[in-house]
């Protein structure tokens, strides 16, 4: 199982960067796939999550109505787009992926067995 996240880089507040996450060695359609994000000495924080099908989404309180997740399952890739970023977007964002995932935990990261590397995003004020 493998997953990259790509995508990130420097931007002022108020701009937008697109992420994605290309997945190889698992049968991506048949999982739930998350974003996440790690700032310096923070927790890791759910950012979204979308269903295997795409059908069902959610976000973290602090990105709703800025950021939306989907998925193309001919490309083994899911997108997260990040409008209207500030400052405290400002992490290093992973993807990662589970293939059972109960409603109530989309955005807790011990619901995901597998992960990428991080992409780094930077927003300047």
């Amino acid at each position: 199982v493998q997953l990259q996240a790509s995508g990130g880089g420097l931007v002022q507040a108020g701009g937008s960067l697109r992420l994605s996450c290309s997945a190889s060695g698992f049968r991506f359609r048949d999982y739930t796939i998350a974003w996440f994000r790690q700032a310096p000495g923070k927790e890791r924080e759910g950012v979204s999550s979308i269903r295997s099908s795409g059908g069902s989404t959610v976000y973290g309180d602090s990105v709703k109505g800025r950021f939306t997740i989907s998925r193309d399952n001919t490309k083994d890739t899911v997108y997260l787009q990040m409008n209207s970023l500030k400052p405290e977007d400002t992490a290093v964002y992973y993807c990662a992926a589970s293939k059972t995932v109960i409603w109530s935990s989309l955005l807790r990261y011990l619901s995901y067995a597998y992960w990428g590397q991080g992409t780094q995003v930077t927003v300047s004020s």
